[in-house]
């Protein structure tokens, strides 16, 4: 397919303010692209080349489109797939001068409308509102099959682009059949919203399921007999770096499980570390045992979602608990109560805040495992009032910090654009460690300056502690936090999982 079809729907979605438009026009586009192609489509539109980083910086992809543009379109998406795949594997003495040569061919051969799609997928900034929702939708739509199941195919094969090109294939309601939950094969969590109060969570007035809010690093484990595998929160497998949990797992009286959880490295006394400690454990190239006795991980399990071959994520919460109370020693759980009285939820949160946890997480019984997306059926309140947000831009900082990026812009996800709303700037919290990382992490994300600062990719998620939300008309959203600070990064969060502006607002005083 022509690159220039797809740039033009993509400037329609653009455009088009309604969701139902966005839908109706993406779907009529993928009902005109060869399945083979709809992966490619599919990163493309959603600013998420299958490549992944390309290497190449903003000032490369200005140079390129110094190229005087083709009077007519070209390029197929398959040259730009193919251009992409040379990009990310450039390496060695000459990379810059050769990814130069590739882009400047590339953007030569492209239109002037061509051209200025590829340098917004270039440098991250695809925005035209086609979020993966909205994807999901149109594909279903193309592919003339109910909305639910082809999220559900999604949910379990954790790839929106395969799931495309198979229902938009020839036997379509086949191909949804063969995307099962499958072991060794991990799937995207389930994600929580945020609640202000612990009143704000219990409000429906039933019983509900209230554990510990660990401050850990999300862990998916897999098992079949001897064999154990565990992924993270970005389906990364992190097997060699956590042997106290394979060994924990593998001791289970299972043959086959997928359970999800967190690990958290606690001091001696029993309180959890910061995050940043158990982080520790997830670096490249470390002597794993030394690390593992200087700093040794604990598992808390709080979900099943296969027990010896039988899926339970369509299973409400309360059977889920049950298999995996069974199935578990209370040493491998998280500590859970289940209630509906008030008190004894402020009584349970008060001994997890004693304890060192950042606060409770509050369950709905009655919902199933939604994997990779965030509603109610889970709620987090804690007692520190934090917030995910993703770094916009950065200023150089001044004084004792000149020569370092300091000064953040932050912004919270709009899930109506698929875009990020500005909320204020902070510098504190920083220590001389973070200052000297995010320096270099910001400079490998920057896609322009103006002045004094450096705009760049949306991917870093920073946690943010404030004091509150307050209305405020210097920023796009209406609101601002009030003493912001940072509390410190989140590497294993991608920003589509930052909080949305709505959560920001809830924090506003009524």
């Amino acid at each position: 397919m022509k690159l220039e079809e797809l740039v033009q729907v993509s400037a329609a979605v653009a455009s088009s303010s309604g969701r139902l438009d966005k839908i109706s026009k993406l779907a009529a586009l993928f009902a005109l692209i060869p399945p083979d192609d709809l992966p490619t489509a599919i990163g493309f539109l959603t600013g998420s080349p299958r490549q992944g980083r390309l290497g190449v910086g903003w000032a490369t992809v200005a140079s390129a489109r110094e190229r005087q543009p083709a009077s007519s379109s070209s390029v197929d998406l398959r040259d730009v797939d193919a251009v992409f795949d040379k990009l990310a594997s450039v390496r060695g003495k000459n990379s810059g001068s050769e990814r130069a040569r590739l882009m400047g061919d590339l953007f030569a051969r492209a239109t002037a409308e061509e051209q200025a799609f590829l340098a917004a997928l270039m440098i991250g900034e695809v925005r035209q509102g086609a979020l993966e929702g909205v994807m999901l939708e149109a594909i279903a739509k193309a592919a003339v099959l109910p909305v639910d199941k082809v999220r559900r195919a999604v949910m379990l094969a954790g790839d929106l682009g395969a799931v495309a090109r198979a229902v938009l294939g020839d036997d379509r309601e086949a191909a949804l059949s063969q995307y099962q939950l499958e072991l060794f094969r991990p799937v995207q969590p389930m994600l929580s919203d945020s609640a202000p109060t612990l009143g704000d969570a219990m409000s429906a007035g039933v019983p509900v399921a209230i554990e510990w809010k660990l401050d850990g690093a999300r862990i998916q484990v897999h098992r079949r007999d001897e064999q154990v595998a565990v992924y993270t929160r970005n389906l990364n497998d992190v097997t060699a770096a956590v042997p106290e949990v394979v060994a924990a797992v593998r001791a289970l009286p299972a043959r086959e499980l997928i359970l999800d959880g967190e690990v958290i490295a606690l001091a001696p006394d029993g309180r959890p570390h910061s995050f940043q400690i158990t982080m520790r454990r997830f670096g490249r190239r470390l002597e794993v045992e030394q690390l593992r006795a200087e700093l040794p991980l604990t598992a808390f399990f709080f979900d099943f979602l296969m027990h010896d071959g039988e899926s339970l994520v369509d299973n409400a919460l309360s059977e889920r608990l049950k298999r995996l109370d069974d199935a578990l020693p209370a040493t491998l759980r998280v500590p859970r109560i289940v209630t509906e009285d008030l008190k004894e939820a402020s009584r349970f949160r008060a001994d997890a805040l004693a304890r060192g946890h950042e606060g409770i997480m509050v369950k709905s019984l009655s919902a199933p495992y939604a994997a990779g997306r965030r509603g109610s059926g889970w709620l987090k309140v804690k007692e520190a009032r934090t917030l995910d947000l993703v770094v916009l831009g950065v200023e150089w900082g001044s004084g004792r910090r000149k020569g370092t990026l300091s000064n953040l812009h932050l912004g919270a996800r709009d899930p109506a654009t698929g875009g990020f709303v500005m909320l204020g700037k902070t510098f504190k919290g920083l220590t001389d460690e973070m200052l000297a990382w995010q320096t270099k992490e910001l400079l490998a994300r920057e896609v322009r300056r103006d002045g004094h600062i450096v705009y760049v990719r949306p991917e870093l998620v920073v946690e943010i502690a404030f004091n509150e939300v307050q209305h405020s008309p210097h920023y796009p959203g209406g609101v601002a936090l009030r003493f912001a600070r940072v509390k410190g990064y989140r590497p294993d969060k991608a920003a589509a999982e930052a909080d949305t502006i709505d959560a920001v607002r809830a924090f506003l005083p009524s």
